[in-house]
């Protein structure tokens, strides 16, 4: 299955304009969308621009209901209420309402989730670290005081624990949802058997590193310049191959 993968979108409507022109032409299957749905330089104020994109997204769930969602730090960081560099205080309850409504638009819940897997490839919003896994391994034995090793269970059961722990075992930085594999030499999760897909951290171009695929490259800098190339990743999803579609 060739998967189209839409990177963080940061109040980018057009990007899902563009993902629709590729999907409509066939150069893809599906979608999965890395989301951080809100936020951008200095739109603080701009509510308005908050609800259009977040309709957008609403739009093209109805449209591509086979799309599969991963939760970025900034969507949840709304209705957790974990105030983070970009919050949005005006924009608040705009994103927490539009959400819900994105989530309920998507009717079956498993596609919205932090971490999903297709054939050979898991996608979410930072990654899935070896570290990371380690360390939830341990809190739940504490917290459940069982000695169960998480660590050794297949992908899908890894997979269904991440999606259900509670938010403070998330909202850590080698968690899927801050993890940056791009800042040092980071291996990801069973790396021998499956491609991740990321997002989260701006890079200049589509990348592989230690078992990551980076494609972050819409996000800009301060001044408005877009920071990487124009293209988007469309990963074939049992052999893993990849390429990248400029526009």
């Amino acid at each position: 299955m060739k998967v189209l993968v839409i990177p963080d979108i940061h109040l980018k409507k057009w990007i899902f304009d563009k993902a629709e022109s590729m999907l409509n032409e066939g150069k893809a299957d599906r979608a999965v969308c890395l989301m951080d749905i809100p936020d951008d330089w200095y739109m603080d104020f701009n509510t308005e621009l908050y609800g259009d994109v977040f309709d957008r997204a609403i739009e093209f769930a109805k449209t591509y209901p086979d799309t599969l969602w991963c939760y970025g730090n900034h969507d949840v960081s709304y209705p957790w209420g974990r105030l983070e560099t970009g919050y949005s205080p005006c924009a608040e309850s705009i994103v927490i309402s539009k959400l819900e409504e994105l989530e309920e638009t998507i009717q079956d819940s498993s596609k919205i989730a932090i971490i999903h897997r297709i054939d050979n490839v898991l996608f979410s919003h930072g990654g899935l670290c070896e570290e990371y896994v380690k360390w939830l391994d341990s809190q739940l034995n504490y917290e459940e005081n069982l000695q169960t090793n998480y660590f050794e269970k297949n992908i899908d059961e890894m997979i269904m624990i991440i999606n259900n722990t509670i938010q403070d075992n998330l909202w850590k930085s080698i968690s899927p949802l801050w993890l940056r594999p791009q800042h040092g030499d980071i291996e990801a999760y069973r790396r021998d058997k499956y491609m991740q897909v990321v997002g989260h951290t701006p890079v200049e171009e589509i990348y592989e590193k230690n078992g990551f695929i980076s494609t972050d490259v819409f996000s800009t800098y301060r001044d408005g310049r877009q920071i990487g190339e124009s293209a988007f990743l469309v990963i074939n999803s049992k052999t893993k191959e990849y390429e990248k579609l400029i526009f």
